[in-house]
């Protein structure tokens, strides 16, 4: 099949920058998203703003586009298994499903005997009582959430009385590991057995969200090997097509843990566009689109940094880059605290 239009469900900065890629491979990008400032519209061909579960934006979405996308997983599972009912959605509106929870998403995880950071289930607040020996740790919503939304750290159960949260709602608890480090592996998954894989990323993260990245990774062979082997197994199993990003936990010990899957091309390989012939945006538009692969190289170190709030500013006013840096605003209206509205990347 040959796609003339890509649909892309959500529209931040992810989706303006798979619109930007798609263009570069001649496929018009037609962005649906319950936001009427959000960015990529800027960047796609066409732009219709609705609500996720708006029946008759829904089908003017279906007849525009060939084949469905998205750009963040908390899209109702109703609305991408109708869209797959008229025109494929990858991946697939399953996957979303599985990992919108948590706590199924880590059972997933541990059955393909992959190691993840103990968790335990929260259904009242009467749960945590008996539960010393997963403290200290962090207590998240099993569903929705993100850059620390609906995140909990709690070092004491004393803790949890002086927080408002909210117990109506389904959590999992996870146990803290003693943290050396977190990394990212980006796949595309083609078909069976068919990847291209990104080398492990570092990240560091700054009030939960993610402030910068860079590759090469500072860790071990056996790390830079279980950590791409578990990204690929995960992808495989899932039967993913597209662009994945697993993030993951390494401890003082030296030990590697699965933290989330994000079904998605992910904030932290924002760098590929500079560091590699083909970025994670490109190759999750040529998976999803049954367009050619093209073997990757990777042509530079690099370190990206993202522009939270007001960070942007002096970027915005024609700050002077050295010719190694690269600028990319995603053309937010409105500039709030510990929102990502831009980022750099530099080739080290």
């Amino acid at each position: 099949m040959t796609v003339k239009n890509l649909g892309i469900i959500g529209g931040g900065q992810l989706g303006s920058l798979l619109a930007t890629a798609a263009k570069k491979l001649n496929i018009n990008t037609t962005v649906f998203c319950d936001d009427i400032d959000a960015p990529a519209q800027n960047f796609c061909d066409y732009f219709i703003h609705g609500k996720y579960d708006d029946k008759q934006k829904i089908q003017e979405f279906i007849q525009k586009v060939d084949v469905i996308t998205f750009e963040f997983e908390n899209i109702p599972f109703e609305t991408l298994n109708e869209m797959n009912k008229f025109k494929p959605v990858l991946p697939k509106p399953s996957i979303n499903r599985l990992i919108q929870h948590r706590l199924a998403e880590k059972d997933f995880v541990n059955k393909l005997n992959i190691r993840t950071t103990r968790y335990v289930s929260i259904e009242k607040k009467d749960d945590l009582e008996t539960l010393g020996d997963f403290l200290p740790g962090i207590l998240k919503t099993t569903t929705m959430g993100y850059d620390g939304k609906g995140q909990y750290p709690i070092k004491d159960i004393k803790d949890v009385n002086s927080m408002n949260i909210d117990f109506s709602k389904e959590y999992i608890l996870e146990k803290l590991v003693k943290l050396k480090k977190e990394i990212s592996v980006i796949v595309t998954r083609f078909g069976i057995n068919n990847f291209e894989v990104y080398e492990p990323i570092e990240n560091t993260h700054q009030d939960q969200i993610l402030k910068n990245s860079l590759i090469p990774a500072e860790i071990n062979k056996k790390i830079l090997d279980q950590s791409t082997e578990w990204a690929t197994r995960i992808a495989e199993e899932l039967k993913y097509v597209g662009t994945l990003c697993v993030e993951f936990f390494i401890d003082r010990n030296e030990n590697l843990y699965v933290n989330e899957i994000a079904p998605r091309v992910h904030n932290s390989g924002h760098l590929t566009i500079n560091a590699y012939n083909i970025s994670q945006f490109e190759n999750h538009v040529r998976a999803v689109c049954s367009m050619e692969k093209i073997p990757l190289k990777k042509l530079h170190n690099a370190k990206m940094e993202n522009l939270i709030g007001n960070q942007i500013t002096p970027y915005r006013q024609n700050i002077k880059l050295n010719e190694n840096q690269f600028f990319f605003d995603y053309l937010k209206k409105e500039i709030k605290d510990k929102r990502k509205m831009g980022h750099i990347t530099t080739i080290i």
